[in-house]
């Protein structure tokens, strides 16, 4: 599960960065607001995928409160409504089958 849940926060972590410039040239967000917010969040991304592998019930939550952070996101870039469900589900997803792997004898 460690592994798998690293794996959805690094992809996220690289789609959060490319949405930096979308939020500025397609959405006019301010170009400092945009990167200090994105840049946060894909930080933070970076930072809990590292930690799964010490900590994984503080990544379970954190990466729960990102993307719910992520699909929030959304009211600025408006894609990031549908990438952050689609993160989520992949989220979700990825904690059901980890648990499901781990519990099997």
């Amino acid at each position: 599960m460690k592994r798998l849940c690293a794996t959805v926060l690094i992809m996220e972590a690289v789609v959060i960065g490319l949405a930096i410039p979308v939020a500025v040239r397609v959405d006019h967000a301010s170009a400092g607001a945009a990167g200090v917010a994105g840049g946060l969040a894909a930080v933070a991304a970076v930072l809990l995928a590292v930690l799964a592998r010490r900590r994984l019930a503080w990544t379970l939550i954190g990466g729960s409160l990102l993307q719910l952070v992520v699909i929030v996101s959304g009211t600025v870039v408006p894609v990031m409504y549908v990438l952050g469900a689609i993160f989520g589900a992949l989220w979700a997803t990825g904690i059901w089958l980890g648990r499901r792997v781990e519990s099997a004898p």
